[in-house]
């Protein structure tokens, strides 16, 4: 025997860990299978039965033991896609100047717009599916913290004027997504990106650039 004493087995684990395994592995399953299909087809063409075939979990009641509805799966899948953004972004964004951090981290996201995964899933169905609002706070929970962030470096390093960070934050990331909206809904995407990107080097540059009027007291 490999553990445990002579002749005895090992240390089983708990039957409730196993059925919290095999429930996890069914979630996934069902979570890759939707995220292939609704880049593949569309959320809209995109059955549950064709769901629970491609994920091989037997029937349409293991989805609905995961999640109460389709868009609830689709919910998990924008969440997946927008975490394997991020998660693309911390790798490939060299540490630099705080200003230069954050160009880089909003350019990227403009070239993930063109990306089969993102422009389907985050810009095409994301707002349709989801409404305005719920896409809206969506992304805010994955990249306003990241703008803000390099927006307070930018100011304690002295190469942005003093401001309210928070509302800067807010239009920038508005700015990003409102681009990424038009680069993935364009007739050719990829000259799309490349003026995006040309309008949004002159509005970071006009961050630093020239008299800044006085922050009005808010008394």
């Amino acid at each position: 025997m490999a553990t445990g004493q002579p002749g005895h087995p090992g240390p089983r684990r708990p039957a409730s860990a196993a059925v919290a395994e095999r429930a996890e592995a069914t979630r996934d399953a069902l979570v890759a299978a939707a995220r292939r299909l609704f880049v593949e087809r569309g959320y809209h063409a995109t059955g549950t039965e064709d769901i629970v075939a491609l994920a091989g979990v037997g029937t349409r009641g293991a989805l609905y033991h995961h999640f109460a509805e389709k868009k609830a799966l689709f919910v998990a899948v924008f969440n997946a896609v927008a975490e394997d953004l991020v998660a693309a972004a911390g790798t490939t964004i060299e540490d630099g100047p705080p200003l230069a951090m954050l160009r880089a981290g909003l350019l990227g996201f403009l070239d993930a717009s063109l990306t089969p995964e993102v422009q389907r899933i985050m810009l095409i169905d994301g707002p349709a599916v989801l409404g305005w609002q719920e896409w809206r706070t969506i992304e805010e929970h994955y990249g306003l913290g990241g703008v803000r962030a390099m927006l307070e470096l930018a100011v304690a390093d002295g190469s942005l004027p003093a401001q309210p960070v928070d509302v800067l934050a807010h239009l920038l990331l508005a700015t990003t997504d409102e681009a990424a909206l038009y680069i993935a809904n364009a007739d050719d995407p990829a000259a799309a990106r490349d003026d995006a990107v040309i309008a949004l080097d002159r509005l970071i540059n006009g961050l630093q650039a020239g008299e800044h009027p006085p922050i009005r007291d808010r008394a």
